[in-house]
């Protein structure tokens, strides 16, 4: 149940969120409850939509940046986020139901993906605090620098979707994603 007020519709939401939503309707069809909740906060949305939109021009390709999402909505245990990533993963990135089960468990078929999810694990789950060795492991993957930094930066960016949808109690408008079978 919400628990922050979602607005309805676009011009339900702040006037200086609309050309933001608007925006988000235009590229998606679709204005889904994360962006209208988060729009209660113009500067909010903003920053997120920066954020986001400088990351998806990064070093990353999207697969990678979708596995990793789906492993920190996992650990954070964010239903509205492994659904709306288990979409996006299945429909936009081309991941397989095996894979995204592998995602969620923190793991990957692919050997260079798998570096950069457990880096993304480790960075979530010690907080920052990884070791020499962690980061040593993702570099040798073939990881370089930027990219190290940018898969920080979306651990950060996931860990903040994965708490607003926490905190706001959103409701879902993806299809509910499967609970896992042990591994």
């Amino acid at each position: 149940m919400p628990r922050i007020a979602t607005p309805a519709t676009i011009q339900d939401a702040p006037a200086a969120a609309q050309p933001l939503l608007e925006a988000i309707q235009k590229q998606l069809g679709v204005v889904p409850n994360l962006f209208r909740l988060v729009s209660n906060s113009p500067a909010a949305l903003e920053g997120y939509l920066g954020l986001s939109g400088a990351l998806a021009k990064g070093r990353l390709p999207a697969p990678t940046r979708e596995r990793i999402a789906l492993a920190v909505a996992q650990i954070n245990g964010c239903d509205y986020c492994l659904a709306a990533h288990t979409y996006l993963g299945k429909n936009l990135a081309k991941l397989d139901e095996a894979e995204i089960a592998a995602n969620r468990h923190g793991r990957s078929s692919d050997p260079k993906a798998q570096a950069a999810v457990a880096f993304a694990v480790q960075v979530t789950r010690q907080r920052g605090r990884v070791t020499a060795g962690d980061v040593e492991a993702v570099r040798a993957a073939g990881y370089d620098d930027a990219q190290i930094v940018e898969i920080v930066l979306h651990v950060a960016l996931n860990t903040w979707t994965n708490y607003i949808n926490l905190v706001g109690g959103t409701a879902l408008d993806f299809p509910a994603a499967r609970a896992l079978q042990a591994a």
